[in-house]
């Protein structure tokens, strides 16, 4: 996920800090060097470490948004499923199954990052520093021999090999603000009526899209990632109107984007 302040190039000055005027893209879908496009035939591998994890400290709140108990949860033990997808090959994999292990591999990252740093009240303050303010470019797992980030996962992988704007309710960034964690592993067999429920279940979410005075409101997601969701106003209020947005034939236009980075505990 993207956080406008973490890649800003600031002068070392508090007035620099605080400039409003700085606008930041936000990381772009380009593909990192490695063997990403290239599968196989295996389907699956073991996601039962990850399965008993999320049946112990996941939850869905009354307010339709996915808690995760980050206190409470056995860092050593998830950090041995991150074992298993080191030792993984996803090139071994079918695409569906390689979709799959990259989220799930996004997701249990952040989880591990965001426990092992606990009390924490966002994900922002996890390895966090006055021009790193959050964990995501941190080279952090070793995949197919290749050190890689959250970023590298996300936008050097996933987005750019696959080029399927719903990985954006797939990855989690353990925020209020995101769409939801899912409960269990992301798995081939499923893999795509649960991109599709992701979908649904954020854009007719308040936090996905809302209608307020006649203005259309929407996550930060679709204005920092437009580009996936056909880089226009048009091209993002089609795409929430195709998973079930309310919005209204006279609307064409966003009128404004909020993200909350508060701590999905």
């Amino acid at each position: 996920m993207y956080d406008t302040t973490r890649r800003t190039f600031l002068a070392l000055t508090s007035a620099a800090i605080l400039a409003p005027s700085v606008v930041v893209a936000a990381p772009a879908s380009k593909r990192i060097p490695g063997p990403w496009d290239q599968f196989g035939g295996q389907a699956a591998i073991d996601n039962s470490i990850w399965a008993d994890l999320l049946a112990q400290h996941w939850r869905m709140g009354a307010d339709g948004v996915a808690r995760f108990d980050y206190a409470n949860v056995s860092v050593p033990v998830l950090r041995n499923y991150i074992d298993v997808l080191e030792a993984t090959d996803p090139t071994r994999l079918t695409p569906d199954a390689a979709f799959a292990f990259w989220v799930n591999a996004y997701n249990a990252v952040t989880v591990w990052l965001v426990a092992g740093a606990m009390p924490v009240d966002t994900i922002r303050k996890v390895n966090g520093g006055l021009f790193n303010t959050g964990p995501w470019a941190d080279k952090v797992v070793t995949i197919a021999g290749a050190r890689l980030s959250l970023d590298d996962i996300e936008h050097g992988i996933l987005r750019p090999v696959w080029q399927d704007a719903r990985v954006h309710y797939a990855v989690n960034c353990a925020s209020i603000g995101c769409p939801n964690l899912m409960g269990r592993p992301w798995e081939a067999a499923t893999l795509g009526p649960d991109l599709d429920a992701g979908a649904r279940a954020f854009a007719t979410h308040p936090r996905g899209a809302s209608v307020e005075d006649g203005r259309l409101v929407v996550s930060s997601i679709y204005e920092w990632f437009k580009e996936d969701f056909g880089n226009t106003d048009a091209g993002v209020i089609s795409h929430l109107r195709q998973y079930g947005a309310a919005i209204p034939e006279t609307i064409t236009r966003i009128a404004d984007d909020r993200y909350d980075w508060s701590l999905n505990i």
